[in-house]
């Protein structure tokens, strides 16, 4: 999948500025799903309205610039659901923990336990965060992909907890780790 498919994912459900878009693929509700850039949105929101599968209107404000609002064609949404029936890619993780934990042995134990805490404290706010999305009245679909992350972020925590002693271990002791910064 690509930004274009989540843009006409997000107007599949209604209308949004290119702005509201942006915040839904990066921030919001879609940015579980893909990559989405800020600088790769607006020109697939002007694609696609070259190519006839989203439309637009300007929308006077009071006080404010106009805004250009979007909304999918009968033929972007054919196409959206077309799209869902080719191969899916594999998923793409990163993490800048995984970085900090394959090079702990090279840093002090008390920053390892430090980030490790900090790390199963974000783990903690996600699972919450899933938590209370899963309680509201959502679309059983929604309410599939939300417990799909939970039980991910879950696993995650368990794992962390389960072995965050090992990763420490492997860490410098503060004098071996001052020493090293000499």
């Amino acid at each position: 999948m690509n930004v274009r498919t989540v843009c006409l994912a997000i107007l599949y459900e209604g209308e949004a500025t290119g702005y509201e878009i942006r915040k839904l693929s990066v921030e919001g509700d879609y940015a579980y799903f893909i990559d989405a850039s800020f600088g790769s949105i607006y020109p697939s929101l002007a694609k696609l309205e070259a190519d006839g599968l989203v439309g637009s209107r300007v929308e006077q404000q009071e006080g404010k610039p106009a805004k250009k609002v979007y909304s999918i064609t009968e033929a972007g949404r054919r196409a959206f659901i077309a799209s869902l029936f080719e191969s899916l890619g594999e998923d793409e993780y990163r993490s800048e923990f995984l970085l900090f934990a394959r090079f702990a042995s090279e840093l002090p134990a008390s920053l390892v336990e430090t980030r490790l805490k900090e790390r199963l404290a974000q783990i903690e706010a996600s699972v919450a965060e899933l938590t209370s999305l899963a309680q509201k009245n959502i679309h059983p679909a929604d309410a599939w992909v939300i417990n799909y992350g939970q039980s991910c972020m879950c696993a995650a925590r368990d794992y962390l907890r389960a072995h965050m002693g090992e990763l420490i271990a492997l860490a410098r002791q503060e004098a071996a780790a001052a020493h090293a910064a000499e």
